[in-house]
């Protein structure tokens, strides 16, 4: 990918019209709330299971018990790039191949999280991966009270080096002072961190990765992350410290097969402000899930579309999430 359009495309995701990132634009965090101004935000959540079955009906009861339940995080923004909160369940339509589903789980809560923090100490970071750490203290600063954080660190080869912890403090005082070296196995990190993340005691999970993208050095193919990544329920957001923006190629890749985002900060004040930004916007996602229909069917990779209607005066709505879901039926 060129990396002049790929800082283009970046930059039209975070700012209004400006085709450069712009430092007024990314600091509109405040999201946009969808309910009318006198309401109070209602936090919905429904039954995930499934309606039991008519007696007698042993077909449907079948289809039912083989399946399950496939859940969406969905982020949506307005045409200035701020998070619009206050939707609710009718306002979203799914639909799996084309066909439209029922949505049996929907939730706006602002819930804690599991993040794990997968962090480039290789060599091609050089004197940026000191300065890109310091300045995540902006993330926590701006992230839920109960989240729990892990962090991986990776140069020639991935490691924990912060378990689970809920302490902000602990993450920083483990390698703020780290001097970068070796070669770069992001794809090992990536994959260390999903498996991690899955251990974690909260139901919503997410990684970020801060990097330059580049990948040397790892065990893991990129095809073997990409089908861990599609079939996982953790995405995967990244932030591109790079001044050439290399490697924003393959961060774009990993966050878009996970359903995530990535980032391009030009400069250090830009990065302080997309932690911030990239902490809010995980706490005002929302989580759809559905049953669905053609539980049966032998289809391997189903590709899954979610609209939005609009309430007058928000203008047109885009939507991120995953793509599509891999088939239960093996």
């Amino acid at each position: 990918m060129h990396r002049v359009s790929v800082g283009l495309a970046i930059a039209a995701l975070l700012a209004a019209t400006s085709p450069a990132i712009s430092v007024s634009a990314i600091k509109q965090t405040q999201p946009t709330n969808a309910r009318t101004p006198g309401g109070q935000e209602k936090k919905q959540s429904e039954d995930s299971q499934t309606k039991a079955p008519v007696a007698g009906d042993q077909s449907k009861d079948q289809i039912q018990l083989k399946a399950r339940l496939v859940s969406m995080t969905v982020t949506v923004l307005d045409p200035l790039g701020r998070f619009v909160t206050g939707l609710d369940k009718r306002n979203f339509q799914v639909f799996d191949d084309g066909v439209k589903q029922e949505i049996t789980h929907f939730s706006d809560e602002d819930a804690p999280l599991t993040l794990g923090i997968i962090y480039d100490v290789s060599g091609s970071m050089g004197d940026l991966t000191s300065r890109s750490f310091q300045t995540l203290r902006r993330f926590f600063d701006t992230s839920h009270q109960e989240d729990e954080y892990f962090i991986i660190a990776f140069n020639n080869r991935a490691r924990l080096v912060q378990d689970f912890t809920t302490s902000p403090s602990e993450i920083m005082s483990r390698v703020i002072f780290v001097k970068a070296k070796g070669s770069t196995a992001l794809y090992d990190g990536v994959y260390l961190g999903i498996e991690k993340a899955r251990q974690g005691r909260h139901q919503k999970k997410a990684l970020l990765i801060i990097s330059d993208g580049e990948e040397n050095s790892s065990r893991y193919s990129g095809r073997e992350l990409r089908e861990m990544l599609k079939e996982s329920d953790v995405p995967v957001y990244g932030i591109g410290i790079s001044q050439l923006y290399a490697g924003m190629g393959t961060l774009q890749s990993l966050s878009g097969w996970s359903g995530g985002m990535t980032f391009a900060p030009a400069d250090e004040p830009q990065t302080r402000d997309i932690y911030t930004r990239i902490a809010l916007m995980l706490r005002h996602q929302y989580a759809i899930g559905f049953y669905p229909t053609d539980a049966a069917s032998p289809v391997d990779w189903h590709k899954v579309q979610i609209n939005v209607s609009a309430p007058r005066g928000l203008g047109r709505l885009s939507l991120n999430y995953k793509k599509g879901y891999r088939s239960f039926v093996r």
